[in-house]
């Protein structure tokens, strides 16, 4: 079988030079070229004319392409006809042949594994859902986002051509960022396959939860305060809300948000001089009364009671 290396390409696609060439470059830069480039696909369409492309049967590495022009990607499973913009994942352990039907648009960017190693990026190529071997990898853009994907591309291409010191670190970045948004392409239940989907909505409730804190300043306010408002968010009905956190957490919508609503009024007593009357209406109470109510009601304290404890009696 046939293999194309990640130089082979380059100097394929480019204008030839020797890669013996790179001793000239910087000892930093010298590590990153061979790792990573990044294409105009109509640039390449002009010098090859209408000739199809030759397909490669066996990469060793990863490629990302915004196409906007007629074409087909073939897989071992299928074929996907491409009649509109679209973002495409390959990676070396799923065949792919692309078949261009005229003059093409659209721009692609081919790296290693190494360049996207551990312990420059933090990540693992093979284990993100993306370069699965199963799983869709063709993904058809609206206008907004082939626009932030072309603006990503348009970013790479200026970036690469730079002289920026650190430009092999930031197109890293642009790279993630193509990945992470091909993965929100995906369906949820597709990057969460082993996550029931009474554990997914739990998991999205407490994050939406969560986003409300911490309160940092008297005139910050609670956006979403009751069970009906997080419904709402999440577009399911507050019942069935309320029996998926009963069964995954034993607690109603209510207990949970009371309960993290007690947490922060507790911080912001102790830790910040704001009057009770500042931190009643951060946390969404229409009064002092109603929220000294609420606060004695799961504390046994009232809020100014509860203030002048010591720490030392840590009460949480």
């Amino acid at each position: 079988m046939n293999t194309t290396s990640f130089e082979e390409l380059c100097l394929r696609l480019s204008t030839g030079s020797s890669k013996d060439l790179s001793a000239l470059l910087p000892s930093g830069i010298q590590q990153e070229v061979g790792h990573f480039n990044v294409f105009n696909l109509t640039d390449f369409a002009q010098t090859t004319r209408d000739k199809p492309i030759t397909p490669y049967p066996c990469r060793v590495f990863y490629k990302i392409s915004l196409l906007t022009g007629p074409s087909t990607a073939e897989y071992p499973d299928g074929t996907i006809e491409i009649t509109q913009p679209a973002l495409i994942f390959s990676t070396p352990k799923v065949p792919f042949y692309w078949l261009p039907k005229g003059r093409q648009t659209g721009q692609f960017c081919v790296f290693t594994a190494e360049f996207l190693q551990p312990t420059k990026s933090g990540v693992m190529l093979d284990e993100l859902p993306i370069f699965k071997m199963s799983g869709n990898r063709v993904f058809f853009l609206s206008e907004m986002s082939s626009n932030r994907v072309q603006a990503i591309f348009e970013q790479m291409q200026d970036e690469i051509a730079s002289d920026y010191a650190y430009k092999y670190d930031l197109l890293r970045t642009y790279t993630l960022e193509l990945i992470h948004l091909g993965q929100k392409l995906q369906s949820t239940s597709a990057l969460h396959p082993n996550h029931t989907a009474s554990a997914r909505m739990t998991s999205l409730f407490i994050e939406l939860l969560e986003r409300q804190f911490p309160i940092e300043t008297p005139q910050q306010q609670m956006r979403l305060r009751t069970a009906k408002d997080y419904a709402d968010q999440l577009a399911v009905h507050v019942n069935h809300l309320n029996k998926i956190l009963k069964e995954t957490t034993g607690l109603t919508t209510t207990d949970l948000i009371s309960g993290r609503i007690i947490q922060e009024a507790k911080i912001l007593l102790r830790q910040t001089d704001w009057t009770i009357a500042e931190i009643a209406d951060s946390l969404g109470f229409a009064d002092v009364a109603h929220f000294a109510k609420f606060f004695k009601r799961e504390t046994s304290f009232a809020p100014g009671a509860f203030r002048l404890q010591t720490p030392s009696l840590n009460y949480t």
